[in-house]
């Protein structure tokens, strides 16, 4: 019988052990679990103004000498009537413009905007790489992937929101803006 005591208390201290592991394993999961919800919120890159939703301004970094770059980001419009993007600043250069890009007997086309860009009531409207975006133009520094620049978004309702914009690599396609003809 005495050595019955001993097994059943090493037995005992295993399972004690053991419980002991699994708790520290389900709190270290529920760490984790947490840690991810946050995750989409630090990585979020929204602005808001009025019924505006701006989501993830980005730009490109721009090789050196470089004199414009582009910027891009979606609005989404919740409320039930359309509103128009007017302007755009920044201090990163002398002059912001909405462009449209397109393409004309055969020939990629980039132009401005003129009076705005309707986003539609409950729509949204998408600037990006080959399609209606922004061009800062008389860089006054170049922008270098990692960090952010502010601007200023005005639109015609819901007035003025300042944004930053994020800057990524210059990708595959950085150096391709140069070649597109600028139409007048």
């Amino acid at each position: 019988m005495s050595n019955l005591l001993p097994q059943a208390q090493a037995f005992a201290l295993r399972g004690a052990q053991q419980l002991d592991f699994q708790r520290h394993l389900a709190f270290a999961g529920l760490f984790v679990v947490l840690l991810l919800a946050c995750v989409p919120g630090a990585l979020a890159h929204e602005f808001k103004v009025g019924d505006l939703e701006i989501q993830h301004p980005w730009s490109r970094a721009t090789p050196p000498g470089a004199k414009v770059a582009g910027g891009y980001f979606t609005v989404v419009n919740k409320g039930s009537a359309p509103d128009r993007l007017l302007s755009i600043s920044s201090d990163i250069s002398d002059k912001a413009e909405l462009h449209e890009m397109g393409v004309k007997d055969g020939v990629m086309t980039m132009r401005p905007v003129e009076g705005g860009l309707e986003i539609p009531a409950g729509g949204k409207v998408a600037l990006k790489p080959g399609a209606y975006h922004l061009m800062f133009t008389g860089l006054k520094r170049q922008p270098k992937q990692g960090e952010k620049f502010p601007a200023t978004l005005t639109f015609e309702k819901a007035g003025s929101v300042k944004v930053e914009f994020a800057v990524e690599g210059m990708g595959e396609t950085g150096s391709g803006d140069m070649d597109m003809d600028h139409a007048e």
